[in-house]
């Protein structure tokens, strides 16, 4: 997790807080701007009167937030920051560049014009949340493209391999997005990954896939 000194730019560029936004959105963004370090407890009071919320709804944004990998669950304690293992993270990561840069001679070979079509609508949707998107919604925007560029592979055991691998670490937003340019990359590199593909370029599709996965 990013430092103090890097906290107040994700916080102001990621999110723009209003009375609208829920508790599970403004938990994720304090989470992300370092407000609650790896490894912290969450107690629903505290998290109550931090929020103005009941205790309904803070029970359903720890729900959610443990359903996306942000915090973790442990029974008979309760809620706490997403602790990650580097190691393993590191081990994942590589598996992960092995099996999504394999897959893209699949992607290449079937992906048709309107997978692309819908890939291309994906990333740009993810660019056009950045002003004002909650992290939920970025983080759900990405999701959805990495799982739509994994499906024009045609092997389903392969998107739901790369599924549960995920599963096992914390998401970007946990992880990496610390400022926006970085968010900003991210949506860079989902277009080059799209112009690669209509392009049939399956070694450079291999490239960027391996470089964002990395980051």
């Amino acid at each position: 997790m990013s430092g103090s000194q890097e906290a107040p730019e994700a916080a102001e560029v990621i999110e723009t807080l209003g009375p609208s936004v829920g508790v599970a959105d403004r938990l994720a963004a304090d989470i992300q701007a370092g407000r609650f370090s790896a490894g912290s407890w969450l107690k629903q009071i505290d998290l109550q009167n931090r929020y103005a919320a009941n205790r309904s709804e803070v029970r359903k944004a720890l729900v959610s937030l443990a359903t996306k990998r942000l915090i973790q669950y442990e029974p008979n304690r309760g809620y706490y920051v997403h602790h990650e293992d580097d190691a393993l993270s590191d081990e994942i990561r590589d598996l992960r560049v092995m099996l999504e840069t394999a897959a893209a001679d699949y992607i290449v070979a079937k992906a048709t014009v309107a997978d692309i079509a819908s890939l291309r609508q994906l990333a740009e949707q993810f660019l056009k949340l950045l002003p004002t998107g909650t992290i939920m919604d970025i983080y759900e925007a990405n999701l959805a493209f990495h799982t739509a560029l994994l499906v024009a592979s045609g092997n389903r055991a392969l998107v739901e391999l790369v599924r549960d691998l995920r599963l096992r670490t914390p998401p970007a937003p946990a992880s990496q997005w610390s400022t926006r340019a970085r968010i900003e990359q991210s949506g860079q590199e989902h277009l080059e990954m799209v112009d690669a593909l209509e392009a049939r370029n399956a070694e450079k599709l291999k490239a960027i896939i391996s470089l964002h996965i990395q980051q």
